[in-house]
């Protein structure tokens, strides 16, 4: 009888016993990091190990930091103009991969390659095609007329340089991001660009072409096929993109470690974005682990804000079938 009822609880244990090594990575590398990061937040803590309680004063100083505004400001720009175009972009790809029927596993590959390759070798590669001497950007400008630019190496924003062409001069706080965060911009929309076209294209062949059937009997046209039927049902799709795309962009460190500067985040700071001035705070200079740790909080403070706000939007705008 002992041994029956041992043989219950060890059937009970195991599916515990099978995440706990997970369980154990994750307490281990994530859980325990983040508690010890919020209650390093509250101490005047040096890399060395040393530190005193200094309370709120890190966020206090915080919220007067020029530095930190800034760079929150360029990963702003960041979000806006990457996570739109990225969905845009990836749903047009997925629709023309859709229609293709010779050859898609070979378009497939082609278009997921860039999520697979390091980003180091991506960062590099990019920063040859942005020189402003030799690269292959200012060779197919200058093709069309137009004067080579220093992609990595202007602060002027984009809009401000746009209506200067016509005459126009723009207040700086309309002036949009410099040309050098821009260009971050492009390589951040080509990377995450095959993995997004994929997963949309997995969402477009899973709706029943029944649906598509019925609406030719009812008379609709290509475009209201899209707009009432493919829209709608690739909505999940569309939700799950929007918010990796919201929290991955909001992470972006490697392209702008390695494609501006000296020094980096330059030209004057617009490519500076918050997780580089984290990494700078904490492991530069100063070493001021307790005030990176207080960005850090701010910045998972934001994430899960924004988060939280896209699932509030979830029952309205995204149908389950």
């Amino acid at each position: 009888m002992k041994y029956k009822l041992g043989s219950k609880k060890l059937e009970k244990l195991k599916p515990y016993l099978y995440i706990l090594p997970a369980a154990i990575i994750v307490i281990a590398f994530r859980l325990i990091p983040i508690f010890l990061s919020f209650l390093i937040s509250f101490y005047h803590w040096s890399i060395s190990g040393t530190g005193r309680f200094i309370g709120l004063a890190n966020y206090s100083h915080l919220f007067k930091d020029p530095e930190f505004w800034q760079s929150m400001l360029n990963t702003f720009y960041l979000v806006i103009f990457v996570v739109p175009t990225t969905i845009i972009l990836s749903l047009t790809f997925a629709a023309l991969l859709n229609n293709i029927t010779k050859i898609k596993g070979f378009f497939r590959t082609v278009y997921y390659i860039p999520t697979v390759t390091s980003m180091v070798a991506i960062s590099i590669v990019w920063k040859i095609i942005f020189n402003q001497q030799s690269g292959l950007a200012n060779f197919l400008i200058q093709k069309i007329g137009m004067e080579p630019l220093g992609w990595l190496s202007e602060s002027r924003g984009i809009f401000t340089l746009l209506f200067a062409k016509i005459g126009v001069h723009l207040p700086a706080i309309l002036g949009g991001p410099s040309l050098a965060l821009f260009s971050i911009i492009i390589v951040s929309i080509w990377r995450s660009l095959g993995y997004n076209t994929i997963i949309y294209l997995a969402g477009l062949q899973n709706i029943p072409n029944m649906y598509y059937e019925a609406s030719k009997i009812d008379g609709a046209s290509k475009f209201q096929q899209f707009k009432d039927i493919t829209i709608p049902m690739i909505s999940p799709t569309t939700f799950y993109i929007l918010m990796m795309t919201t929290i991955t962009t909001f992470q972006v460190f490697s392209q702008v470690y390695l494609m501006t500067g000296p020094p980096i985040g330059g030209p004057l700071g617009t490519t500076k974005v918050i997780l580089y001035y984290i990494f700078e705070t904490g492991f530069g200079e100063n070493q001021d682990l307790s005030y990176a740790s207080s960005i850090a909080l701010v910045l998972f403070i934001i994430i899960l804000s924004l988060t939280l706000l896209q699932k509030k939007f979830e029952k309205k705008y995204v149908h389950y079938q």
